[in-house]
Order: structure tokens, then C-alpha cells, then sequence
């Protein structure tokens, strides 16, 4: 179902919102605004339904929102250092937007765009965005779809396809934040499970600042189910971010994305997300600068309200090609592609 709101986004035109809802109830939004994904509403078996995403009470409310609520983020999720890329002994510069450094793709970028709508059904909808040679200061014209899908089985399939004419680093994600007991509260008493050895320690502005780590015997690991709050703020891993906010490098078992790159449980323990990727790494982000977004009630989240894990390459990867995992850097006989899947189950 396709609804146009009153509201006028930035180009003086209004936003419209896409439904998807399967057999048993469950019922999915995406907004062409930043190719958001909007809401997750899951029937429980006692007969109520459970949002399962933080959102704002409007489409308007997420221009004023610097947290990427459920936007899909691009060219290059995550931060690249000094907004420079390096290939081939060839320096680029990136438009800052976080200090010196870029974050998300760089200010006004794809979470503050219109997406065009290409397609849509019951149970998907694609939509796809242009970008210049030069936006933000990445190389060649990029084009890319993103499109989403809602199985019959709770299953939000989130698949990237990405084409460009210069060689250019690539790295599409949804930045949903969850909340599985549905209530504007401490998302930090979840259980969370990640298939991972390693993680990337940073530094205070959230950049790479040591080689890949083991998480064994440190706050990192979380290769057992525990709490968010179990070993919060435990050591300088995360006093430098105020919480999780690390990349983690997935077991090779995640990469064909049919073995889960991490498991969520509700503090209820009601509900259960299961996370497959086909990309290399996935970051853990707590929700440590929330305060002060706007809800889905009208007022404001908490920090701490949400828990993100975004689907992606580590950060600065165009910088580091000693990394093991996949190249990040598309040419123009390529074609960018990846999947990711967020599947709500009743636990």
C-alpha cells in the first residue's frame, strides 16, 4: 500500500510511505525519504501487536533527527578517517562531517534524499537513488537500489545493488535501531549474541586506532548471549565512545549470510531477532547519543534506547587493504551487491 502524506519534505514535495504486510499480521514501512525503514509490527501471541523499531511520530520529524533512524546509508557507511581515500597512490578528498573525518556518506547524503520509488507489491518495494560524480567527493556517477522485502515467515530482506564509473569504495547499510520490548526504555537489558572473534578497537572520534582485536576475556566478546549492561563501560574499549560502538569482524561461517551473524532477545525475552549478512562485519552501536531524537510518541528518546547492528565493511577499509575481508573498492566492470536480513520470531 502506498500512502502520500501532507507533510512536504525538502524538495517542496510530500513524503510517501509503503506498507508491506504478510499473512499473519505483520506489518513493515519504508519511506522514500532516505529509503527509511519506518516500523516493524510484530502480532504477539497474546493478541497485542509490538513495535520493534524506534521512530519519530512523523515523516517531517526525521529532518531533525542527526541519528539515521532506519535510513539507508551511503556510498560508504560507517567513518572514513580525515575524509581521504588513498587508491593506487591517489589521494581523494571527502566532504567532512564529522570533524575532520566523513561519517555516513558525508552531510545531506543518501538518508536526506529522495529515493525513487521503482517497484512495488504486497510484500516489497525497491527504490533507487542517483549520485553524481563528485557528491560528498566520491569518484564516478553511482547509481543504486535498495529493496526491501517481507517474507511470510517475519523476515525483513534488505538487498543493495550499487553500479558506478570510477572506481569508488561502496558500502550500503540500514541503520534501524531496535528495541524488541517495544517500549521507549533501556534497550541495554537485551540479550545479544555475535558470531565474532575480533573486533576494531577506536579512539574517541570513533576511528580505527589498533589492528583487529580478540574479544576473548575482554567486554567485547559476546560470542556467549549476555546483557549490553553486564560489562558496559567495563574498560577503555568503550569509555573512549561512551558504550558499544565497534565493529566486529563475523566468523567466515556468516559470510554466505545463511548462518546468523548474531541473535537479539528482548528483556521480556518475548521476542528474537536473528541478523544474516553477506558482508564482512557488523557494528554494534548502543545507542550512547540518542537523547533527545524524536519517538514515535511525540517526544524524545533516551540515550541508550535502541541498539543498532549495521551490516557493513569495517570502518576506513578504503584505507586498508591489509584487512581480511573483501575488497570495498568497486570499478566500473562490477557490480556491488549484498543482503542483509532482520528475522523477528516469538521466542
Amino acid at each position: 500500500m502506498l500512502e502520500t502524506t501532507t507533510g512536504m519534505a525538502p524538495d517542496g514535495q510530500p513524503f510517501h510511505i509503503v506498507t508491506l504486510t504478510n499473512q499473519s499480521g505483520s506489518q513493515a514501512q519504508m519511506m522514500d525519504w532516505g529509503a527509511t525503514w519506518l516500523s516493524f509490527r510484530l502480532p504477539m501471541d497474546d493478541g497485542s501487536v509490538r513495535e520493534l523499531l524506534l521512530g519519530c511520530s512523523k515523516p517531517e520529524d526525521y529532518l531533525h533527527q542527526s541519528a539515521y533512524l532506519g535510513a539507508t546509508v551511503g556510498r560508504y557507511a560507517n567513518r572514513i578517517a580525515n575524509s581521504r581515500l588513498i587508491r593506487h597512490g591517489i589521494m581523494t578528498e571527502l566532504s567532512p562531517n564529522q570533524g575532520a573525518h566523513q561519517l555516513h556518506g558525508g552531510a545531506n547524503s543518501f538518508d536526506q534524499r529522495r529515493w525513487i520509488i521503482e517497484s512495488q507489491s504486497d510484500q516489497s518495494v525497491t527504490f533507487k537513488i542517483y549520485s553524481a560524480d563528485g557528491d560528498n567527493g566520491y569518484p564516478g556517477n553511482f547509481s543504486a537500489e535498495v529493496t526491501y522485502t517481507l517474507t511470510e515467515t517475519n523476515r525483513i530482506e534488505i538487498s543493495y545493488l550499487a553500479t558506478v564509473d570510477r572506481d569508488c569504495p561502496v558500502n550500503l547499510t540500514n541503520h534501524a535501531y531496535f528495541n524488541l520490548d517495544g517500549k521507549n526504555q533501556d534497550a541495554r537489558h537485551h540479550r545479544l549474541q555475535i558470531n565474532a572473534n575480533e573486533f576494531l578497537p577506536v579512539n574517541s572520534e570513533g576511528i580505527p586506532d589498533a589492528d583487529l582485536t580478540q574479544v576473548n576475556g575482554l567486554s567485547m566478546d559476546f560470542r556467549q548471549p549476555k546483557t549490553l549492561t553486564q560489562d558496559f563501560l567495563a574498560d577503555e574499549y568503550q569509555r573512549k565512545v561512551s558504550g558499544y560502538d565497534h565493529a566486529y569482524l563475523l566468523s567466515p561461517e556468516c559470510h554466505s549470510g545463511e548462518h546468523p551473524a548474531a541473535l537479539l532477545w528482548s528483556a521480556d525475552n518475548r521476542v528474537k531477532m536473528s541478523v544474516f549478512t553477506t558482508k564482512p562485519a557488523l557494528q554494534l552501536y548502543s545507542g550512547n547519543f540518542l537523547q533527545g531524537t524524536p519517538s514515535r510518541d511525540g517526544k524524545t528518546y533516551d540515550s541508550f534506547a535502541g541498539i543498532a547492528l549495521e551490516s557493513e565493511f569495517l570502518p576506513d577499509s578504503p584505507n586498508h587493504p591489509e584487512w581480511p575481508q573483501p575488497d570495498c573498492w568497486i570499478t566500473p566492470k562490477q557490480t556491488y551487491r549484498s543482503s542483509t536480513v532482520y528475522q523477528f520470531d516469538l521466542a
